[in-house]
C-alpha cells in the first residue's frame, strides 16, 4: 500500500502551476529539501546547476533516458530566499500537453513526488515566509473576478491585515496584562494599578476601542464578500415583459432565446458581468404566472424559489401592458429586509413612464430592451444601488485598506467581538477579574488563529486542502 503523503513533511514536491496545453508556456514548480539535488539528475547542465547562485535562470535539456525530453529554463532559488523558504526551482518548458507531461514523469522518476492542493503556500507558511491572512489571500488573486477584488486581495498579501490584526491584538494584550500581573502575584508583592488593587478592571476603555475596531472590521467582510462571490441579481417579471432582452443587454451577447411567445423561458439562465467592477450574476427567469403547462409550471417554481435567494431583483414592468395586479402583488409583496429592489418600466419607446408611481417610494427606470435606450443609467443605477448599502456609516472598514477576505477571519474576528462583549459585561458588574481575565486570553487567541500563531494541524489541512495545485 503507498504510503499518504503529508503537508507536515519537507520532501521534494513538484507540481504544475500552469495548465498545459496549446500555450507558450508551461510552468512546473518544484520545491522540498534535496530539491536542487534531485533535479541535476535530469538536467543537461548538472554542474551549472550545483554551483548556480540563488535568483539565476539556466537554459539547458530535460534529459530521461539519454532521451532528450524538452528544451527548458530553470528559476532557482535558494533556501531561504524562496516562496517556500525552502530550495526551490521553475522550470519554463514548452506548452504543449506532452511537453509538460514529459518534464513531469522525469520529475517524479528522479523522486519528486506530487505536490497536495496548496502545499508550496504551506509550507511558505511553515517556515515564515506568509502569515494565514497572506496564505489566504494567494487563493483569493487567483480567482479574483474583478480589478479591485484584485487590489483588495493584494493588500491583504502586502500584509495590511495582519499589521491591523497584530496592531489590534497589542492593544488587547496591554488591556489583559494589568490583569494577569495582579493575578499572577499577590497584593503584597507588586505595585498593582488602583482598579486592579480593588478587584476592578482598568483596561475596560481599552477593550471598548478595540471592540469597536473590530466590529467595523467585522463589518468589512460585507463588501469583500461581494467582490469575491458577486452578487445574485434576478431578473423578473409577467411573462412578454422582456427580461430575456434585458438580460441580453446586460450581458451583450445573445444568451437567452426571445420570441413574441409568453413562457419562451422555461427555467432560469444564469451569467456573470462586471459593472464598475461589481462582479453580478444576472438570472433571467421565467414569467411568473399561474400555468396549466407541467413543464413551464416548474420552470415558474424553479423562478420562484431563485428570487427569494436572489441579492437584487430588477422587476420589469411591460409598459404596453401597465401595471398589472400580479405586478402590484410582487413589487408590494414581503422581502427579506436585505433584499435590494430596483423597478424598470420596459418598452419605454413604445409607451412614456407615468409621472407618478404611488405604491413605491422609487419610481421605476425607463428602458427599451429592443433598442437599448436607458440601458447605461439601469446599469449605473444597479452600481448605486449596491454601493449605498455597502458604503452605510455601519459598514465602513477600519481603514480603506484593512479588510477581511474569508469567511474564517469574519467568523474569529466576531468570536473576539463576542468574548470581550462579555467582558465588558462583567466589567460593568463589577465581577472579579479571574472572571474576566479568561475572557481576555480567549480573545487574544481567536487574533492569534487570524494570522496563523495559534493553529492546529488539522484546521491547517482542512484550509490549505481547498486552494489549487501548484499554489
Amino acid at each position: 500500500m503507498p504510503e499518504i503523503s503529508s503537508y507536515g513533511d519537507d520532501s521534494p514536491i513538484t507540481a504544475f502551476a500552469t495548465t498545459p496545453g496549446s500555450s507558450a508556456l508551461t510552468l512546473i514548480r518544484c520545491s522540498g529539501n534535496g530539491a536542487l539535488n534531485l533535479a541535476e539528475k535530469i538536467f543537461s547542465e548538472p554542474e551549472k546547476l550545483r554551483q548556480t547562485a540563488g535568483n539565476t535562470v539556466l537554459h539547458g535539456w530535460i534529459v530521461a533516458a539519454n532521451e532528450k525530453i524538452d528544451e527548458v529554463l530553470i528559476s532557482v532559488f535558494r533556501s531561504p530566499k524562496s516562496y517556500t523558504g525552502e530550495d526551490s526551482l521553475d522550470i519554463s518548458c514548452h506548452g504543449g500537453i506532452a511537453a509538460g507531461k514529459g518534464v513531469m514523469a522525469a520529475l517524479r522518476d528522479c523522486g519528486f513526488r506530487d505536490a497536495l492542493p496548496g502545499e508550496f503556500t504551506f509550507r511558505a507558511f511553515m517556515n515564515g515566509k506568509l502569515d494565514l491572512t497572506r496564505c489566504e489571500s494567494v487563493m483569493e488573486l487567483v480567482s479574483a473576478r474583478t480589478d479591485k477584488g484584485r487590489g483588495h486581495a493584494i493588500n491583504r498579501l502586502s500584509g495590511v491585515l495582519e499589521h491591523e490584526i497584530n496592531a489590534t491584538k497589542k492593544q488587547l494584550v496591554q488591556a489583559l496584562s494589568g490583569v494577569e500581573i495582579f493575578l499572577d502575584y499577590c497584593e503584597d508583592e507588586i505595585s498593582a494599578p488602583a482598579d486592579e488593587a480593588a478587584g476592578h478592571f482598568s483596561g475596560q476603555r481599552l477593550v471598548q476601542e478595540t471592540l469597536a475596531r473590530l466590529r467595523k472590521l467585522a463589518q468589512s467582510w460585507q463588501r469583500e464578500r461581494i467582490y469575491q462571490e458577486g452578487i445574485l441579481a434576478a431578473i423578473a417579471g409577467r411573462p412578454n415583459a422582456g427580461k430575456s432582452s434585458l438580460f441580453n443587454l446586460l450581458l451583450k451577447e445573445e444568451r437567452s432565446i426571445v420570441t413574441e411567445i409568453p413562457g419562451t423561458t422555461r427555467d432560469w439562465i444564469e451569467a456573470a458581468v462586471s459593472l464598475e467592477g461589481i462582479p453580478l450574476r444576472f438570472a433571467d427567469t421565467a414569467g411568473l404566472r399561474e400555468s396549466l403547462d407541467p413543464v413551464e409550471k416548474i420552470g415558474v417554481e424553479r423562478s420562484r424559489d431563485l428570487l427569494e435567494s436572489a441579492e437584487l431583483i430588477l422587476y420589469l414592468i411591460d409598459g404596453t401592458a401597465g401595471v398589472t395586479g400580479e405586478d402590484r402583488a410582487f413589487i408590494t409583496g414581503n422581502r427579506p429586509p436585505s433584499q435590494l429592489l430596483l423597478i424598470i418600466w420596459n418598452k419605454a419607446d413604445i409607451v412614456p413612464m407615468p409621472t407618478t408611481f404611488p405604491f413605491t417610494a422609487n419610481g421605476p427606470i425607463g428602458v427599451s430592451a429592443k433598442t437599448g435606450e436607458g440601458i447605461a443609467e439601469l446599469e449605473s443605477a444597479i452600481v448605486k444601488t449596491i454601493e449605498e448599502r455597502l458604503n452605510t456609516a455601519d459598514e465602513q472598514p477600519v481603514s480603506a485598506a484593512a479588510s477581511l477576505g474569508t469567511i474564517r477571519q469574519k467568523n474569529l474576528v466576531e468570536a473576539v467581538a463576542a468574548a470581550l462583549e462579555e467582558a465588558l459585561v462583567l466589567a460593568e458588574r463589577k465581577e472579579p477579574l479571574d472572571l474576566i481575565a479568561p475572557l481576555l486570553r480567549e480573545a487574544v487567541n481567536s487574533l492569534g488563529e487570524i494570522t496563523g500563531e495559534v493553529s492546529t494541524a488539522d484546521i491547517l489541512e482542512e484550509m490549505f486542502s481547498k486552494f489549487c495545485v501548484g499554489k
